[in-house]
């Protein structure tokens, strides 16, 4: 109602006595069908709440959502003044570590030039756009330097279980949802580039499908990362993996 009135949602209260101007009606009428026909009521006002912040969201960015700010939360847990996150998309990762932690610095990735778009208007409306450096990459690929800390919430959906989401999906990058495989192909990628990104000490947090902790873990062993974690969400599945590159080569 906020949005069709075009107030501050503080205010709809104010006007209940108000008859409903006729522009508005039909503002209303419009969001109406588009969540009639299961639009994502975030893309309908164009804008999405995550970790105390509101971020600008389109159909060219995955939405923000709850489960996410786990990332965000463990990754405050860390010291760090340099990190990097990896498909950064809207951006909310790296800019809610950003507005977090004053005295850090920040690189985000992504492979859509609309993505990085929608990422700097929410890296100026934050005011964190001077410490924050977005650029087209695919994953690793032209990165310089190393990080304290390296997030990422990658594609991690496999193609067969697509069609058994629910249709507000459907108006999300597939991309950044699905690698049409088995799932793990950014995890296997993240996992081979990581080390040389990461200063020694530093940790690697990503986002995972509730059942493939025990791959990416294993993944990350493999490439020599230690203090291997899974980190559980309020539903008790596994959501986060964390890992950290030694202090020393072994």
């Amino acid at each position: 109602m906020a949005a069709a009135l075009g107030v501050a949602p503080d205010r709809v209260s104010l006007m209940q006595t108000d008859p409903l101007p006729a522009a508005a009606e039909d503002r209303l009428s419009g969001m109406a069908a588009r969540r009639c026909a299961r639009e994502p009521l975030s893309h309908i006002l164009g804008l999405r709440a995550f970790y105390r912040h509101e971020f600008r969201v389109t159909r060219h960015v995955l939405d923000p959502r709850p489960e996410t700010e786990m990332l965000v939360e463990a990754g405050l847990g860390a010291p760090f003044r340099r990190v990097l996150d990896l498909g950064t998309g809207t951006g909310c990762i790296l800019l809610s570590l950003l507005a977090a932690r004053p005295d850090a610095r920040g690189v985000g990735t992504d492979i859509s030039d609309e993505a990085l778009a929608v990422a700097r208007e929410n890296a100026q409306t934050l005011g964190v756009a001077a410490r924050c450096e977005l650029c087209r990459a695919d994953w690793f690929a032209g990165v310089e330097g190393q990080f304290d800390l390296i997030v990422s919430n990658p594609p991690y959906i496999a193609a067969w279980e697509m069609d058994m989401l629910e249709p507000e999906l459907r108006y999300e990058p597939r991309g950044a949802l699905t690698d049409e495989g088995d799932g793990l192909t950014a995890y296997r990628a993240i996992a081979e580039g990581a080390m040389d990104h990461l200063r020694p000490g530093g940790r690697l947090l990503l986002e995972i499908g509730w059942r493939q902790g025990p791959d990416v873990s294993a993944m990350l062993c493999a490439e020599g990362f230690e203090n291997l974690r899974l980190l559980s969400d309020l539903d008790g599945r596994d959501r986060v993996v964390s890992a950290a590159r030694p202090l020393t080569a072994p």
